[in-house]
Protein backbone atom coordinates (compact mmCIF):
# COMPACT_ATOMS: atom_id res chain seq x y z
CA UNK A 1 0.00 0.00 0.00
CA UNK A 2 1.11 3.68 -0.73
CA UNK A 3 0.82 5.60 2.76
CA UNK A 4 1.55 9.70 3.21
CA UNK A 5 2.96 10.73 6.52
CA UNK A 6 3.49 13.58 8.07
CA UNK A 7 3.86 14.94 11.71
CA UNK A 8 4.25 18.67 13.17
CA UNK A 9 6.44 18.97 16.11
CA UNK A 10 4.82 16.49 18.47
CA UNK A 11 5.03 13.81 16.37
CA UNK A 12 8.51 13.64 15.12
CA UNK A 13 9.65 10.96 16.66
CA UNK A 14 6.56 8.68 16.61
CA UNK A 15 6.68 9.96 12.69
CA UNK A 16 10.43 8.37 12.31
CA UNK A 17 8.97 4.62 14.12
CA UNK A 18 6.41 4.38 11.61
CA UNK A 19 7.83 5.31 8.52
CA UNK A 20 10.83 2.24 9.35
CA UNK A 21 8.20 0.02 10.65
CA UNK A 22 5.62 0.75 7.80
CA UNK A 23 8.74 -0.34 5.03
CA UNK A 24 9.34 -3.09 7.19
CA UNK A 25 5.68 -4.36 6.52
CA UNK A 26 6.18 -3.97 2.65
CA UNK A 27 4.48 -0.59 2.65
CA UNK A 28 5.63 2.39 0.27
CA UNK A 29 6.06 5.25 2.38
CA UNK A 30 5.79 8.74 1.72
CA UNK A 31 7.06 10.83 4.18
CA UNK A 32 5.77 14.39 3.22
CA UNK A 33 8.12 15.60 6.32
CA UNK A 34 6.23 18.01 8.42
CA UNK A 35 8.20 19.24 11.41
CA UNK A 36 12.33 18.63 11.15
CA UNK A 37 12.44 17.98 14.77
CA UNK A 38 10.59 18.52 18.41
CA UNK A 39 11.96 21.97 18.86
CA UNK A 40 10.72 23.32 15.57
CA UNK A 41 7.45 24.21 16.25
CA UNK A 42 4.85 23.82 13.10
CA UNK A 43 1.16 24.74 12.27
CA UNK A 44 -0.58 21.48 11.39
CA UNK A 45 -3.33 22.72 8.64
CA UNK A 46 -0.80 22.54 6.11
CA UNK A 47 1.11 19.41 6.76
CA UNK A 48 -2.62 18.04 6.81
CA UNK A 49 -3.34 19.74 3.29
CA UNK A 50 -0.19 18.23 2.12
CA UNK A 51 -0.64 14.71 2.93
CA UNK A 52 -4.37 14.66 2.41
CA UNK A 53 -3.90 15.84 -1.42
CA UNK A 54 -1.76 12.99 -1.82
CA UNK A 55 -4.81 10.82 -1.21
CA UNK A 56 -7.27 12.73 -3.17
CA UNK A 57 -4.91 12.51 -6.47
CA UNK A 58 -4.76 9.31 -6.02
CA UNK A 59 -0.34 9.78 -5.12
CA UNK A 60 -1.46 7.40 -2.11
CA UNK A 61 -3.85 4.89 -1.12
CA UNK A 62 -3.81 6.59 2.70
CA UNK A 63 -2.18 8.69 4.76
CA UNK A 64 -1.29 9.21 8.58
CA UNK A 65 -1.15 12.65 10.30
CA UNK A 66 0.22 12.63 13.80
CA UNK A 67 -0.31 15.63 16.09
CA UNK A 68 0.46 16.14 19.47
CA UNK A 69 -3.68 15.48 20.48
CA UNK A 70 -4.61 15.00 16.98
CA UNK A 71 -8.40 16.56 17.52
CA UNK A 72 -7.16 19.83 15.34
CA UNK A 73 -5.23 17.47 12.65
CA UNK A 74 -8.89 15.99 12.56
CA UNK A 75 -10.84 18.63 11.96
CA UNK A 76 -8.72 20.26 9.05
CA UNK A 77 -7.99 17.05 7.38
CA UNK A 78 -11.90 16.60 7.05
CA UNK A 79 -12.30 19.94 5.39
CA UNK A 80 -10.32 18.31 2.35
CA UNK A 81 -12.94 16.96 -0.12
CA UNK A 82 -12.53 13.51 -0.29
CA UNK A 83 -11.18 13.02 2.96
CA UNK A 84 -12.73 10.88 5.97
CA UNK A 85 -10.38 11.24 8.50
CA UNK A 86 -10.41 9.32 11.64
CA UNK A 87 -8.64 10.13 15.14
CA UNK A 88 -8.14 6.42 16.68
CA UNK A 89 -6.69 5.62 19.57
CA UNK A 90 -6.95 2.03 20.40
CA UNK A 91 -7.40 -0.77 17.93
CA UNK A 92 -11.11 -0.91 18.12
CA UNK A 93 -11.54 2.75 16.87
CA UNK A 94 -9.02 2.15 14.06
CA UNK A 95 -11.28 -0.83 13.32
CA UNK A 96 -14.42 0.86 13.19
CA UNK A 97 -13.40 3.91 11.21
CA UNK A 98 -12.29 2.05 8.30
CA UNK A 99 -14.76 -1.29 8.83
CA UNK A 100 -17.57 1.57 8.78
CA UNK A 101 -16.72 4.84 8.05
CA UNK A 102 -14.08 3.85 5.18
CA UNK A 103 -11.71 6.17 6.36
CA UNK A 104 -8.51 7.31 3.95
CA UNK A 105 -6.87 9.21 6.79
CA UNK A 106 -6.05 7.87 10.34
CA UNK A 107 -4.54 10.33 12.79
CA UNK A 108 -2.98 9.99 15.92
CA UNK A 109 -2.50 11.69 18.70
CA UNK A 110 1.51 11.53 19.62
CA UNK A 111 1.48 12.86 22.82
CA UNK A 112 -1.09 10.12 24.46
CA UNK A 113 -0.11 7.13 22.14
CA UNK A 114 2.83 5.05 22.78
CA UNK A 115 4.98 4.07 19.80
CA UNK A 116 3.88 0.19 19.95
CA UNK A 117 0.47 1.13 20.58
CA UNK A 118 0.46 3.71 17.74
CA UNK A 119 2.16 0.17 15.63
CA UNK A 120 -1.07 -2.20 16.34
CA UNK A 121 -3.31 1.35 15.97
CA UNK A 122 -2.04 1.16 12.54
CA UNK A 123 -1.33 -2.20 11.53
CA UNK A 124 -5.28 -2.64 12.41
CA UNK A 125 -6.17 0.43 10.44
CA UNK A 126 -4.83 -0.65 7.49
CA UNK A 127 -5.66 -4.54 7.39
CA UNK A 128 -9.59 -3.74 8.05
CA UNK A 129 -12.03 -3.68 5.05
CA UNK A 130 -14.51 -1.66 4.43
CA UNK A 131 -17.57 -3.39 5.24
CA UNK A 132 -20.13 -1.83 2.76
CA UNK A 133 -23.63 -2.25 3.37
CA UNK A 134 -25.52 -0.12 5.69
CA UNK A 135 -21.98 2.25 6.33
CA UNK A 136 -21.67 2.15 2.30
CA UNK A 137 -25.25 4.32 2.51
CA UNK A 138 -23.99 6.33 5.55
CA UNK A 139 -20.70 7.13 3.61
CA UNK A 140 -22.37 8.44 0.17
CA UNK A 141 -24.53 10.69 3.29
CA UNK A 142 -21.01 12.01 3.95
CA UNK A 143 -20.34 12.12 0.78
CA UNK A 144 -23.32 14.11 -0.18
CA UNK A 145 -22.50 16.73 3.46
CA UNK A 146 -19.27 17.43 1.56
CA UNK A 147 -21.10 18.69 -1.81
CA UNK A 148 -23.87 20.60 -0.10
CA UNK A 149 -26.46 18.46 -1.36
CA UNK A 150 -29.87 17.60 0.67
CA UNK A 151 -30.28 14.45 2.81
CA UNK A 152 -32.56 12.53 1.99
Amino acid sequence: MRIAITADHNGVALRARLVEWLAAEGHTVDDRGGAPDAASVVDYPALCADACAEVVAGRADRALVLGGSGLGETVACNKIHGIRAGLCHDVWSAGISRGNNDANVLVLAAKTLAPRAAEEVVATWLTTPFKGGVHARRVAQIAALERGDPLP
